[in-house]
This record gives structure tokens, C-alpha cells and sequence, in this order.
């Protein structure tokens, strides 16, 4: 396992609510960020979803909407609490800025990408959490790692052996995504929005 999960909630005694948080979760190469990008497009009317940014310690690609930033920044602004959650993953640190929480205190739903790793402690600190597995075959999911030719994806053999044993890491839905990707993320939508989601 090559990930770490830390939340820097200040208040933990109440669950954080009333929005929801979507969690959108799966291994790489399943094709997450294709779909949040799709999804993000059709709830743009929708002043009630908010899809954050990630902030991120290695380059982002073309799909993603992350902020890119060093190990330095980083650190400087954890110490400053500024994240909501953040984790380590495959040598890189990500995290969810701290102005979800007001956001989901709003009423809005939060649809981000994080790791499966976030899941259990994420359950006890939101009120509302709603857990979304995108994933793919195996050799789908090697053929678009490699297709993506991103130097921090490291071994392609660690990132599809990769596994979290966490009964509390259970979706709440999953997206088998060997289809298109507008009909994909339409399933997604339905989920992000409470809809019936099953075909």
C-alpha cells in the first residue's frame, strides 16, 4: 500500500452537513477525471453541485482540473490548515482545499476525485457521503495508463496491483467504463443529482 490519508477537520464531534459529498473513487486508467470532466459540463447550470479543485504535487495532465503545486506549498499551507482532507499517494500528495466544508454547510453537493483510501474516515466526518466506484478490466485499465504516457504514474504493474481492504471503502454505485464516455458520465450525472441511477 503507497497511500496515507489524514483529515484536518478541526471539528470532528459533528458530522459536517447538511450538502453531500460525492466521492468518486477507482483505479488508474479507469477514466475518472473523463468523466468528471463530461459530468462537470452538463451540471454547469446546476448552481448546487460544485466540482473543486485538487491540489496536487505532480504535473497535472490535460483532462484534469487540479492545481499543481510543490511538496513545499504544499506543506506550508497544511500547516496553515487550508485542506480539508489530504492524502499521499504513489509518492504524491493531493488534498481538498477547506472550502468544501462551507460549501456542503450551504446545502451543496461536493463531486471530487480522491483515494479510496479517504473513505472511512470521510463516512464519520460528513453528515451525507456518497461513494462512486469508476473502474474497467484489467487490461482496459493497463492500455490507458499507457496510452496516457504520464512519467509520475511510475510502473504500471504497481498502479493496477494496487488494492484498499477497508469494508468501509464499499461504493455506494459503480460505473464499469468500457462504453462511451457521454454515456458514462450521464449515469454519473444521475448519481451526482439523487436520481435512479441503475439502467
Amino acid at each position: 500500500m503507497t497511500e496515507t490519508l489524514t483529515t484536518t477537520t478541526a471539528d470532528q464531534t459533528a458530522a459536517i452537513g447538511p450538502g453531500r459529498l460525492v466521492l468518486v473513487v477507482g483505479p488508474s486508467g479507469a477514466g475518472k477525471d473523463t468523466l468528471l470532466g463530461v459530468a462537470k459540463a452538463a451540471c454547469a447550470d446546476d448552481g448546487n453541485v460544485v466540482f473543486p479543485r485538487r491540489v496536487i504535487t505532480r504535473e497535472a495532465s490535460a483532462s484534469e482540473e487540479n492545481e499543481e503545486v510543490s511538496v513545499g506549498t504544499f506543506h506550508e499551507a497544511l500547516t496553515r490548515g487550508e485542506y480539508a482532507m489530504h492524502w499521499e499517494a504513489h509518492g504524491h500528495c493531493y488534498a481538498l482545499p477547506r472550502a468544501i466544508d462551507d460549501e456542503i454547510r450551504a446545502g451543496r453537493t461536493i463531486v471530487a476525485n480522491v483515494s479510496r483510501t479517504v473513505i472511512g474516515l470521510t463516512r464519520r466526518t460528513y453528515a451525507d457521503v456518497l461513494v462512486v466506484l469508476i473502474t474497467a478490466p484489467p487490461n482496459v485499465l493497463a492500455e490507458r495508463i499507457a496510452m496516457r504516457a504520464r512519467s509520475s504514474d511510475g510502473m504500471v504493474e504497481n498502479r493496477l496491483r494496487r488494492t484498499v481492504e477497508d469494508a468501509s471503502a464499499a461504493p455506494d454505485a459503480t460505473i464499469v467504463n468500457t462504453g462511451s464516455a457521454e454515456y458514462h458520465a450521464r449515469r454519473l450525472v444521475r448519481v451526482i443529482k439523487g436520481e435512479k441511477w441503475d439502467d
